[in-house]
């Protein structure tokens, strides 16, 4: 295989692993003895606590997760929906950080968001707790606990120094402007015009040399 066709193969497995990782699933990025970079769902066990968290994004999180909580996540991934001047959803944001949690914070704040609420088993009321496939409307501690727990989530904080919550983002995925429609369009029209020149090209006959016949080419 050719260096081309090796990179290729390379980007397509790591697309392939970053598919595979679920919306909270962890993907590692360590360096071997020989200062290679890898990226895997299981790091050794010597570079365990020097590697790097990565989610399907691309964001890094810090320091990698012990296995307990890498686990909890994996399996019950927790997100929390919230909206601005909301008492309730401050206190439950604080919650799941002085816990320790992992989690992936969604605001309201548009009929769209609303929308993306209401799939998501609310009524329209935030704060709003998706543990895995349960589903708490309204800041509950003792209903909190008790779903985190039944996740196997560790009761105290296990986080490594350096773990990065992850930014809060829109309940829905915000809507390409105008502009960023007609940019995409020029370029697509562009890609276009450029491949079909090209293909072009390969058909057409060459001049011949000024030196020598038609027939004659250096």
């Amino acid at each position: 295989m050719n260096r081309d066709g090796s990179n290729n193969a390379k980007l397509l497995a790591l697309a392939a692993l970053l598919c595979a990782a679920s919306a909270s699933a962890q993907v590692y990025k360590w360096k071997d003895a020989n200062g290679v970079t890898h990226l895997g769902d299981r790091p050794p066990a010597s570079v365990l606590n020097k590697a790097e968290v990565k989610t399907p994004s691309g964001e890094e999180t810090g320091p990698a997760l012990p296995y307990e909580l890498a686990q909890a996540v994996r399996n019950n991934p927790v997100t929390l929906y919230t909206s601005s001047a909301c008492a309730p959803c401050d206190l439950g944001r604080k919650f799941l950080k002085q816990r320790g949690i992992p989690f992936a914070e969604k605001t309201v704040s548009s009929a769209d968001d609303q929308q993306k609420l209401k799939e998501a088993g609310s009524d329209g009321q935030v704060p709003l707790l998706v543990v895995g496939r349960r589903k708490l409307a309204g800041f509950d501690a003792g209903g909190w606990n008790d779903a985190l727990d039944a996740a196997s989530y560790p009761a105290q904080s296990a986080l490594p120094r350096g773990y990065q919550f992850a930014k809060a983002t829109p309940a829905a995925p915000p809507k390409p402007s105008t502009q960023d429609v007609a940019a995409t369009e020029a370029a697509k029209r562009q890609a276009e015009a450029a491949s079909e020149a090209e293909e072009k090209a390969k058909f057409t006959p060459k001049p011949p040399p000024k030196n020598g016949s038609k027939d004659f080419q250096f």
